[in-house]
């Protein structure tokens, strides 16, 4: 029973990070339209789809009880800001052809954690995973020598995503719950914003078929890799999820190479190399870490 349970929790991994992994092709079908109004639909038919799900899952407690205490939203609406951020850019990202970009912000993401964690919560850490946040700050500062650029989509990326986990550690709801909330306190901005595009008359929703049908489906794409990834983190160890997370940004790496042919300067991919060696000092480390504390 327990290696079904666990094989199950594979299998949804695998969906989860597959599903986000290959965004940058579903996200580059919105040609012209601008990356802040698929946000826009992406909040609001998050919302709705969302919404259906909570229903037929019967998880509207949790919503409700959090929604009953509005001084306890600071977090919340913390963490709906910068996730709205984060896709807002990852979008700009894809469709200005800069993947590679998006991808290494999130194999930045799991240091930005061990950093922050250091910093603002004084968690500890290991000499190894200093080493390895450090290296990572090298990569970083390597590509804005050499380069000459800002790698400002990398750090944007990786750190709304990170300080996000970092506020969402401050709250007490699932990661169903916790998104329907934060789409919830984003819904009104999101509805003003849509009628203010609709009475000037620049609004892409309704413009053709295809775009509007793209536009209505951004909720269900954002919520069922939600639902897949749920289904893992409740089967499998957390170090395994962890694992798998890398297979997301892994995936869009390739898709920027092989399907967008975006260029792969040395200079590009030797900043890439230093951060898959701080990932694997860094994986490497939790994994001696949780091997002692199980001995």
């Amino acid at each position: 029973m327990a290696l079904s349970e666990t094989s199950k929790g594979v299998a949804y991994g695998l969906s989860a990070y597959i599903m986000w992994g290959c965004f940058p092709l579903y996200f580059a079908l919105f040609d012209g339209v601008p990356a802040w109004e698929v946000v826009i639909h992406r909040v609001l038919w998050s919302c709705v789809f969302l919404a259906v799900i909570v229903t037929f899952l019967k998880r509207w407690q949790p919503v409700k009880a959090a929604l009953a205490r509005p001084s306890k939203l600071g977090y919340v609406l913390g963490c709906a800001v910068l996730i709205a951020v984060n896709w807002g850019v990852y979008i700009y990202a894809v469709e200005s052809r800069q993947v590679l970009q998006a991808s290494l912000g999130y194999f930045l993401t799991p240091l930005v954690n061990v950093g922050l964690g250091m910093l603002v919560l004084k968690e500890s850490i290991t000499r190894l995973q200093i080493v390895a946040v450090v290296l990572a700050t090298i990569a970083i500062l390597y590509q804005l020598f050499l380069l000459g650029v800002v790698p400002w989509i990398t750090l944007v990326l990786a750190f709304s995503f990170g300080t996000y986990g970092l506020l969402r550690k401050q709250v007490a709801l699932d990661g169903l719950s916790g998104l329907f909330v934060e789409t919830l306190l984003l819904l009104p901005v999101g509805m003003l914003a849509l009628a203010t595009l609709s009475y000037a008359g620049v609004s892409h929703f309704g413009s053709s078929t295809a775009t509007t049908l793209l536009l209505l489906s951004s909720g269900i794409v954002t919520a069922v890799p939600l639902l897949a990834f749920a289904g893992a983190a409740r089967r499998l160890r957390l170090s395994t999820v962890g694992f798998l997370m890398y297979i997301n940004p892994t995936i869009q790496f390739l898709i920027a190479l092989l399907v967008f042919s975006e260029p792969l300067s040395p200079e590009k991919l030797t900043s890439f190399v230093m951060i898959w060696i701080a990932l694997a000092m860094y994986s490497w480390s939790a994994w001696a870490g949780r091997s002692r504390s199980v001995a």
